[in-house]
């Protein structure tokens, strides 16, 4: 099977251009190649490329600075994943698209499922929703995994941030009041890569038994506070981490208070994701 992953340099997409040589042919393309802000070039693309199977984890990932550019937001966060799935559609392909826990309001805390009412609080949300609705309403084979505070050694990222601004200051005021579930890149990756190990092996009828959406997050919770608290002391740095509110912290975009996700569905279909303490344990050996 030909495999076209997207967005291959980016922090999730490096961990997949590894993760899935051993599930089919990977052509693995860049922003240089295929920006999704190019919509004629997304169909080029594919249509040169002609996989098998999409796997979309590129994305416009700028929260704050998605609320003064909303449109490019949308247009690459939903237009062209939504370009991607009708292109595949036309080629008899299947397509695997990341989403996040920010297509939710946290108002409510207990941990979302699948099926709970969305309602994202910020431009960012709103385009991640946009486009999982776009690729169900082409009627393609699908699943959508939705994922949550993702952090890796790559790219820019919560973990890379605190690091460097843990070495370069005694002291760090981070939120404590907003709960979540921080996410290895490469345990997305990893996951992905053994569904669709399931799915080669499934038969002809997997894709129409577990088209879907899916909660791909690591298990338990934490504040972005406990987090960082968690990094300073695995990289045995000294600085000292003290709790805030959201509101001695504005951003331009609103965050869910509770964002924690309920990952039963995929763990009982297809496989166990780890407690975030022992996936972060691991990124930083």
């Amino acid at each position: 099977m030909k495999i076209l992953l997207t967005g291959s340099t980016g922090q999730v997409g490096y961990e997949l251009a590894r993760s899935l040589q051993g599930v089919g042919e990977v052509v693995a393309v860049d922003r240089g190649v295929m920006d999704l802000s190019d919509l004629d070039q997304v169909r080029d693309v594919i249509r040169q490329v002609k996989p098998g199977l999409i796997v979309n984890p590129a994305a416009y990932t700028a929260v704050d600075k998605a609320e003064s550019e909303p449109d490019l937001a949308h247009r690459v966060n939903a237009e062209a994943p939504g370009l991607m799935a009708r292109e595949a559609k036309l080629l008899g392909a299947a397509m695997v698209h990341y989403s996040t826990d920010y297509v939710f309001d946290g108002a409510d805390p207990a941990p979302r499922v699948e099926d709970d009412p969305t309602g994202p609080l910020n431009v960012y949300g709103a385009s991640k929703l946009a486009g999982e609705r776009a690729i169900a309403e082409a009627g393609i084979p699908h699943l959508i995994f939705r994922t949550s505070w993702v952090y890796g050694m790559r790219g820019k990222n919560f973990l890379l941030t605190m690091l460097r601004l843990a070495r370069e200051r005694d002291e760090l005021r981070v939120v404590a009041d907003q709960h979540g579930a921080p996410t290895w890149s490469r345990t997305i990756a990893d996951t992905t890569a053994q569904v669709l190990a399931q799915a080669r092996a499934g038969g002809d009828d997997w894709w129409a038994r577990n088209s879907g959406v899916y909660h791909l997050s690591a298990q338990g919770r934490t504040t972005w506070f406990e987090f960082t608290q968690a990094i300073v002391e695995a990289a045995g740095l000294e600085c000292r981490v003290l709790p805030i509110g959201s509101a001695d912290y504005p951003t331009p975009a609103r965050r869910p208070r509770y964002s924690v996700m309920s990952s039963e569905r995929l763990m009982t279909r297809f496989c166990h994701l780890p407690e975030w303490k022992e996936a972060l344990r691991l990124c930083m050996e």
